[in-house]
């Protein structure tokens, strides 16, 4: 059960970096009041695309722009209509949306996008992570020190990845894939930026139906989830519930700073430190496989003779 819940956890904090890119073609249209041009067809969303509202009222207007009428935070709204409006020197292009027969209208494009979200499941979560993440990353931080430096000074079993790990090659190469999967965002962010507004307005799983750089960032995504659920499986085999929790708070702040370390590195020393990163994992995957001795009482593989970090017992 515990397993189970885990990894339910895992996956869905997987599932809210997964996004895609699908060109939002819209076909040219003119608005329905006023003087109008036409509408450029290079959008970030297209018509009949769903929304949902996040602020507390956005006002409508109403033809001919002499009333107005509301939808509220969390009502589901459609995109109808584009329209450039020559005589809005602040925002020429308005957006009609509706939200049933009766209640639909114009509001300009700049109104409009930064007080909705699309309805797509995947895309609520991007905007979520993107808005509490650094709270979340503080939280676990400060938990797993404050955890760490307390069962430090009970004496207890501390396995940490890099330190004291356990007998698996499964978190270094999670820490690894992450550490990819962050320079590539890094990549996009810096040389494509525009994909990333594509890949929030249109969300998938599927790498086949992207550009390549999302394709890979789709796969390195996949890869995590499927080493995850091994760890956790190998994990929990190996150790004490608590001490595999300990690990998991561990392993998951450690995967937190090389998220921010390969996210807000000048991108081309960001690829140096992950070719780097990669040489010092391949090496410690090799040392991972040579276990000479076995503890004499519970039968643990160990590098060394002494104490076995599995049941304590001592080997000479």
């Amino acid at each position: 059960m515990l397993r189970n819940s885990l990894l339910s956890l895992l996956l869905l904090l997987l599932g809210v970096t997964a996004c895609y890119y699908r060109p939002a073609t819209t076909g040219t249209s003119t608005a329905a009041a006023g003087d109008s041009a036409t509408v450029p067809t290079a959008r970030y969303y297209m018509q009949n695309s769903n929304f949902e509202v996040l602020a507390d009222t956005l006002w409508l207007h109403l033809l001919p722009f002499r009333d107005t009428v509301a939808v509220l935070h969390g009502d589901r709204i459609v995109v109808a209509e584009l329209a450039v409006h020559p005589t809005d020197t602040v925002d020429s292009l308005w957006v009609k949306v509706a939200r049933d027969q009766e209640t639909i209208g114009w509001i300009p494009e700049r109104l409009l996008l930064p007080h909705i979200v699309p309805a797509d499941p995947i895309s609520q979560c991007i905007h979520l992570f993107s808005n509490i993440h650094t709270q979340v990353f503080f939280l676990v931080v400060a938990f797993f020190l404050s955890w760490f430096f307390y069962r430090a000074w009970r004496r207890q079993l501390i396995k940490l990845i890099w330190l004291n790990d356990i007998d698996s090659v499964f978190p270094i190469t999670l820490s690894w894939l992450l550490s990819v999967a962050a320079t590539l965002y890094n990549s996009i962010q810096h040389f494509v930026p525009q994909t990333w507004e594509h890949y929030y307005y249109a969300p998938t799983l599927n790498p086949l139906e992207v550009p390549l750089i999302l394709g890979l960032f789709i796969t390195c995504i996949g890869l995590i989830a499927v080493f995850s659920m091994a760890l956790l499986d190998d994990l929990f085999h190996q150790t004490t519930p608590e001490v595999a929790m300990f690990y998991l708070v561990g392993l998951l702040s450690c995967c937190i700073l090389l998220y921010i370390f390969f996210t807000y590195l000048w991108v081309y020393l960001a690829y140096a430190c992950l070719l780097c990163y990669t040489f010092w994992c391949i090496q410690r995957l090799r040392k991972a496989s040579t276990y000479p001795y076995a503890c004499g009482q519970c039968g643990a593989k160990m590098r060394s003779k002494g104490i076995c970090p599995h049941c304590g017992a001592k080997n000479i």
